[in-house]
This record gives C-alpha cells, sequence and structure tokens, in this order.
C-alpha cells in the first residue's frame, strides 16, 4: 500500500518548498495529494500558478501518513488560521503520524500546540512568533530537525534536504539514498 502525504497550500506558497517536497515524495513512490484551500488553482510567490489535486475539505476525513506544510507568506498564515489544515494537523499528531513544516510554516504547527518540548527550526524572521505561540519549544538554528514525529525546515535553501528527510521517514533511508544519487546530489 502506498504511503499517503497530503500537502496543503495557498496563496503565496514558496514554490521550491512545495515542489521539492512534491517531486521528491513522487520519486519515492509515495501518493502526494496538494490540496488547496478552496479547491482552486493558487498562485505561488514568485508568480507559479499550481493547480491542486483536491480542496482540502473533501480530504481532511482521509487517511495520512504524513502532512507536509509548505511556508511562504501568506500562505503560511492562512494555513495556521485554516481549520481543516488545523484538524488534520491535530488528528496525525494523536495519531503518531509524520508532521512536518519548511519556512514560516512552522508557526502554525506552534500555534496549533504540536511542537511543545520538542525541538523544532523555521525561517529566520519567525524565530521569534514560533517561541511565542510554543514557549516550550526548543528553537534551534539547523537546516533541519526532526524531533519524535515532527520534522521542520528553515526555507527555500533547505527544501532539499527536507525532502529527502522526509522520504527517509517515510520510506527508509535506502530510498532516500537511492534519490539522491539519481538526481546527483
Amino acid at each position: 500500500m502506498k504511503k499517503r502525504v497530503l500537502v496543503p497550500f495557498a496563496e503565496g506558497v514558496e514554490e521550491v518548498e512545495m515542489m521539492c517536497v512534491v517531486d521528491m515524495l513522487n520519486r519515492a513512490g509515495a501518493e502526494v495529494c496538494m490540496a488547496s484551500l478552496d479547491g482552486q488553482p493558487v498562485q505561488g510567490r514568485s508568480g507559479v500558478t499550481f493547480v491542486p489535486h483536491a480542496n482540502i475539505e473533501d480530504v481532511q476525513n482521509d487517511h495520512w501518513d504524513m502532512i507536509v506544510l509548505p511556508g511562504g507568506l501568506p500562505n503560511a498564515d492562512l494555513l495556521r488560521n485554516n481549520a481543516c489544515v488545523k484538524t488534520i494537523t491535530l488528528r496525525l499528531r494523536k495519531q503518531r503520524r509524520t508532521i512536518a513544516a519548511i519556512c514560516a510554516a512552522p508557526v502554525a504547527l506552534a500555534a496549533y500546540g504540536v511542537i511543545e518540548s520538542h525541538r523544532v527550526t523555521s525561517y529566520p524572521s519567525t524565530q521569534t512568533m514560533v517561541e511565542e505561540f510554543a514557549p516550550a519549544a526548543v528553537y534551534v538554528d539547523e537546516a533541519v530537525v526532526e524531533d519524535d514525529v515532527l520534522i521542520t525546515s528553515r526555507g527555500p535553501g533547505t527544501a532539499l534536504a527536507f525532502a529527502l528527510r522526509l522520504v527517509a521517514r517515510l520510506c527508509g533511508e535506502d530510498k532516500a539514498a537511492a534519490i539522491s544519487e539519481e538526481i546527483v546530489l
């Protein structure tokens, strides 16, 4: 059975972060669903338009092995304020499934209360917000931080390392190594 990954996104999504995650997980054989908040195409931060596979409301009760929140603004804020994204994230935490976020999106995880007492990172300018929402979290300045079911990362420049970490978590270290070799990393 294929592993299933949900990637919700909204206006201003950081293209590199989203596509790197989707591409690497697809290469690993995962079933990736890109879900916009209203089911409509979305323009990213740099003007690239993404056509979603689904509306987040239509897939919120589906089985997911992982949820990945890409960054970019206002995308990260829109995800943080979306009830469906929050509900799915909290359900996956309860099920001990992987929850991941990059760039400004770890702020959403902090607001949802899922990063307390965990090591996390984010885009540097969002550190204060992460710490305000989750004062018991341990903020670290590392490219990719993996702690229990959480994986967080810094931004566009760390997107490939983040995506390969997601592959390793979902499909194993051997699969991540094979993809690294395939893409000539």
